[in-house]
């Protein structure tokens, strides 16, 4: 376990997957996972001296929602308030490799949507925002100390983002069960007093360089430094040392062997190669101790990212996108992995199908499943959860969560495209309603501002004001309509102008962002959603229904062999991976075996087998 490693051992590139934020990685931690007190809130009478209940008759397994069968509850009823309580022994905190003179910090990866603290009967903290972390200080450690967690997620609260969880009782259409509480890790870790909260990496390959941001947990009274080394295996590549005045540094670090044709082979970040950069920052005080110093591990990989004319360029070479839709659901856990080696196995089982990139629909994913995209290497787009109205308290929401997501996020190579709406969803009205097309525009503006680095869609799908890449959501069937529609250049263009073949309107801004749409990269970034099941009774859902797995076979090589040979697209994105709940259009089912052989699906989806006559 990482926590019993000594600091100079770590190497966030080569970690087990097993740690929460594998960005910022530190040896002394203890994973809180496991059994926790648990009730609803209308089963428990609440201590009105300390604001919690006084009886918790139930036990729940975290980090799994109450509404799943491996949180041992399984209840998908209306529940919108859930109380939680663990004690937390004084054994747990030496697990973690607590001592005098430090601080211990209380994680949680995520809780579905409002969240408040209780730390030994007294309220630490309240957060807002259902897949984003946050972090709370204990007060008092060394002899142990309760947790009581109240979460608050109304199914009925349409401007909460919300993605794929349904307001009705019952999955219906293309939402599932709910996902409520606690359903990513909680977990402890003891850290120095002034120590680093956030480690951020954007490549600048260019000028052989790489700009790192470091923010710390208060501003120092006396500078600190933060001494930086950065490593290709053994091979020590930059060393520096950041003074640090304020609470947070910017920072370039030169990188000369990017300078040279082997070092731009060697060490930059691709799919076929997915080189990651070890990184070590070590912070220290005017006279540093042992005690006093702060170290944590981080990875970073060196790539850009661009489009020119109607090609997506990585690292200035031509990128097809052979992207699949992940909704990251599990029948057993629901939004939360059911174990650490399911989100590796979900990005092998990505790979192994075929695919180059997967988009992450209305899911922010656990961090972990990002680690094993940046390691094995596979290209992510991340997608905001969205709310199901249009208001200000939608619009309040969804604006600071999506913030919270790309500062999470914006430091992993996999991650190669933002997506902050989708299909209009929290903008239904955005092809004649100025104040909503204004709100798209500004998720669009605000992304670029934090993170210039990458392509932002708008409002994948359709409806774009402006965006970096053009995005499409066809799911005709007919390969020979399809052809015609995307076949080739100026198919697309014909597409995209007024109303499109599939009822929506592409662009709706201003002429000036029109033009710039239509000029960029165009991708069919949903289409198929061919539905297959092998029970005749089960209420299957898709946008076609096929009835067997020759049929399936003949029909996906057909529409494959349309888009593989495309010349005006630069990618797309098939819908989907999994089967989920009543939606059975995965290429595997629910429990992730495939309905074709996976060669065969690799064979379907790389065009190397002849379509039916």
């Amino acid at each position: 376990m990482l926590f019993r490693m000594r600091d100079e051992e770590l190497r966030a590139s080569a970690q087990d997957g097993t740690y929460p934020r594998p960005q910022l990685v530190r040896p002394r931690w203890f994973d809180l996972s496991g059994e926790w007190d648990f009730a609803f809130d209308e089963d428990v009478s609440v201590d009105p001296r300390a604001g919690v209940p006084a009886e918790f008759a139930r036990t729940i397994v975290v980090p799994y929602p109450p509404e799943s069968p491996l949180s041992g509850i399984h209840e998908t009823g209306y529940h919108p308030v859930v109380w939680y309580r663990r004690y937390v022994d004084a054994s747990d905190v030496a697990r973690a490799g607590h001592a005098d003179g430090r601080t211990l910090l209380l994680h949680f990866g995520a809780v579905d949507y409002r969240a408040d603290v209780w730390i030994d009967g007294r309220q630490a903290a309240s957060h807002e925002g259902g897949h984003t972390p946050f972090t709370v200080e204990v007060p008092v450690a060394d002899v142990g100390f309760e947790i009581v967690v109240r979460a608050e997620d109304d199914p009925h609260d349409l401007s909460q983002p919300r993605g794929k969880q349904d307001w009705q009782e019952a999955p219906h259409s293309i939402w599932y069960h709910r996902t409520t509480g606690i359903w990513q890790p909680v977990w402890i870790e003891s850290v120095p007093r002034q120590h680093v909260t956030r480690v951020a990496w954007h490549p600048d390959v260019r000028h052989d360089r790489v700009h790192l941001t470091l923010e710390l947990a208060s501003r120092p009274v006396e500078p600190v430094r933060a001494h930086v080394t950065l490593r290709f295996g053994a091979r020590l590549l930059a060393e520096t040392t950041v003074t640090m005045a304020g609470p947070t540094q910017d920072t370039a670090i030169a990188i000369p062997a990017l300078g040279t044709e082997q070092g731009w082979d060697e060490l930059l970040w691709r799919p076929d190669r997915p080189v990651l950069i070890d990184a070590r920052i070590e912070l220290t005080a005017g006279d540093p101790t042992a005690a006093s110093a702060d170290v944590v591990s981080s990875y970073l990989g060196l790539r850009f990212v661009e489009t020119v004319g109607g090609d997506f360029l990585l690292n200035g070479a031509r990128c097809h996108v052979k992207g699949v839709l992940s909704q990251g659901y599990w029948p057993q856990s629901h939004l939360a992995a059911p174990g650490a080696a399911a989100l590796r196995a979900e990005v092998e089982l990505i790979k192994d199908l075929g695919f180059n990139t997967a988009r992450l629909h209305q899911k922010v994913e656990d961090p972990r499943l990002m680690y094993w995209a940046d390691r094995l290497g596979l290209l992510l787009w991340t997608e905001l959860p969205s709310a199901f109205e249009n208001s200000d308290a939608a619009v309040t929401r969804l604006t600071k969560e999506w913030m919270d997501v790309v500062r999470r996020d914006s430091s992993h190579p996999s991650v190669v495209a933002w997506v902050p709406l989708n299909e209009s969803w929290a903008v239904r009205q955005i092809a004649v309603d100025a104040r909503q097309q204004d709100f798209a525009r500004t998720l669009y503006h605000l992304t670029k501002t934090l993170d210039g680095t990458r392509p932002v869609i708008s409002n994948d799908g359709w409806e774009h004001t402006q965006s970096d890449l053009l995005t499409m959501h066809d799911y005709e069937n007919d390969h020979v309509k399809l052809r015609a529609r995307y076949g080739t250049p100026e198919a697309v263009a014909k597409a995209v102008e007024g109303l499109s073949p599939f009822g929506k309107r592409v662009l709706v801004g201003t002429d000036a962002e029109a033009a710039a749409t239509a000029s960029t990269p165009a991708l069919l970034t949903e289409f198929g959603g061919v539905s297959f099941t092998p029970d005749p009774d089960f209420d299957a859902w898709g946008y076609r229904l096929v009835g067997t797995p020759d049929d399936l076979d003949r029909h996906l090589t057909g529409i494959f062999a349309v888009l593989n040979t495309s010349t005006g697209l630069a990618g797309w994105v098939y819908t989907q991976l999994t089967d989920t709940v009543q939606e059975t259009n995965g290429l595997v089912d629910e429990n992730r075996v495939p309905k074709l052989p996976v060669e065969r699906i690799r064979a379907i989806l790389h065009g190397r087998v002849e379509p039916a006559g």
